[in-house]
């Protein structure tokens, strides 16, 4: 049986370079069934996920690294989130039916954006422009514009998997040139079906069977949101009281459907004025949610 929902991290021992390899499954399929796009579309948000995951191991950290791709072509907007525990969700909103195309075709002129955000501290974000005929030769630009790193990585999805296999040389020694050149080579004849129906160890085998690798421990992955009423209610808040006001005259509720789950969360006029009141005073609503 093939191992799914886990990355696994592994090390050439001789050589300066490192790697991780991601397969997604029901995590893939949790995430997934919210979104209403083309089975092309979809696709691209299974590498986006695969590929969020790997780059969150790539740092030590303790929050969330999100990917976002935005521009002005049919795809409005790509976000895929991981958190340092291996959680991840993720969208992808379009504005028309898409088959096929390139990254450049499918996004028009639009940026790679990579923000880490760290747990009572400030967050770290990164943009490159939206470049190259997939989404991993986009991220491999980002490394070498923002991290100055030499990376590679191999993105694939279909309708039941997601995965992944991501090289790095090691920051400490970038003199490996020649040894670098040889593990990318390798690599480089990995097939879509290979990485979407092999384990890590049969991928590792098929591509470095001659070098010394060490594979560490498998990291569950877990599609989880992080959507809750009380985060629903800190964004209704920030909206202010007038404009909330002026929804519920019109519509007698607020209705927030998080776009990443699926979970409703419904809110009345009580509600409302509850997100209002002075702290200590409690106001009971009859609604049910």
């Amino acid at each position: 049986m093939i191992k799914q929902d886990i990355l696994h991290r592994f090390l050439f021992e001789e050589l300066g370079v490192r790697g991780e390899w991601i397969k997604l499954g029901d995590s893939w399929q949790a995430a997934r069934q919210h979104q209403q796009e083309s089975a092309f579309v979809q696709e691209l948000l299974g590498q986006a996920l695969a590929a969020v995951a790997l780059l969150s191991a790539t740092v030590k950290f303790s929050g969330s690294m999100i990917l976002q791709a935005q521009g002005d072509g049919p795809i409005r907007t790509l976000v895929a989130q991981a958190t340092h525990d291996r959680k991840i969700r993720g969208l992808v909103r379009s504005n028309t039916t898409i088959d096929q195309g390139s990254l450049s075709e499918l996004f028009g002129e639009g940026r790679l954006v990579l923000t880490i955000e760290i747990a009572n501290g400030d967050p770290y974000q990164g943009i490159v422009p939206l470049e190259g005929e997939s989404l991993a030769n986009a991220l491999e630009t980002y490394f070498v514009q923002s991290e100055q790193l030499k990376t590679r990585l191999w993105l694939f999805a279909d309708q039941y998997h997601a995965a992944g296999l991501l090289l790095q040389e090691l920051p400490a020694q970038k003199h490996f040139q020649a040894d670098w050149e040889r593990v990318e080579l390798l690599a480089s004849t990995i097939t879509r079906q290979e990485l979407l129906e092999l384990d890590c160890e049969q991928v590792l085998y098929r591509l470095f069977n001659e070098e010394k690798v060490r594979v560490f421990e498998a990291e569950p992955v877990a599609f989880q949101c992080a959507c809750s009423r009380p985060r629903i209610e800190r964004t209704l808040r920030a909206m202010g009281r007038a404009e909330l006001e002026g929804i519920l005259a019109e519509q007698n509720q607020i209705e927030v459907i998080c776009e990443f789950c699926g979970a409703h969360y419904s809110f009345d006029k009580v509600d409302a004025e509850t997100l209002f009141a002075p702290e200590g005073l409690a106001i009971t609503s009859t609604t049910r949610h």
